[in-house]
């Protein structure tokens, strides 16, 4: 990958600058239903996860970037499907997040047919990053959302959120109860504050 400066006040100024992977990254459209991608000819990769587990801010630190994926305080505020141009070489997807108690009944309820519809829909899926906070056990929605990937058969990752929240030995603990929970072999500990993950997760995105 070719690496591409950005303006100073686009930098994650929290981070090592020697972790950062500076990448162009520009946004493409919001939309409200499943369809296709601005850019079907490009892999896409999408992230999905309950209401405020840090997928605005993941997206962001992986590119770089501090305001490319709109971040708020308030949950549940993302309730559109939002497309990203990556390095003109891959599509981010960020997908509504789910499970936020303080809408209607019926807006979360739309978020479900909105999500799986774009990611049986998605021809060029390469990755569906499901993130969790590794501060808590797997809900039940984190559960139904890995048994119905696994169903489908949607290529996925569990990706363990926060991790700068916990000390090495909590994070080697809920690691493993992430594991057990959701019955998976592999999750990556990820921190939007620190950069750990990053590279691991860049290198699943650029491997063939």
């Amino acid at each position: 990958m070719r690496i591409r400066p950005v303006s100073n006040d686009s930098v994650l100024q929290n981070q090592d600058c020697s972790s950062i992977r500076f990448v162009q990254a520009i946004f493409l459209k919001s939309a409200a239903r499943p369809g296709r991608s601005p850019r079907p000819e490009l892999p896409s990769i999408a992230f999905a996860g309950r209401s405020n587990v840090g997928k605005s801010s993941l997206i962001n630190s992986l590119v770089g970037r501090k305001k490319l994926a709109r971040t708020s305080n308030s949950p549940g505020r993302t309730r559109l499907i939002n497309f990203f141009l990556v390095d003109s070489r891959w599509v981010f997807v960020d997908l509504p997040g789910y499970g936020y108690a303080k809408v209607s009944r019926q807006e979360r309820n739309r978020w479900r047919p909105l999500i799986e519809g774009h990611l049986k829909g998605d021809k060029n899926l390469k990755w569906l990053l499901l993130l969790v906070d590794c501060r808590h056990d797997p809900s039940r929605l984190d559960q139904m959302m890995r048994q119905w990937l696994k169903e489908h058969r949607i290529p996925h990752l569990v990706v363990a959120t926060k991790a700068d929240k916990l000390s090495s030995n909590q994070i080697r603990k809920s690691i493993k109860r992430i594991q057990e929970i959701l019955k998976v072999n592999i999750v990556i500990p990820y921190s939007a504050v620190t950069g750990r993950g990053r590279k691991e997760l860049w290198r699943l995105i650029e491997e063939d």
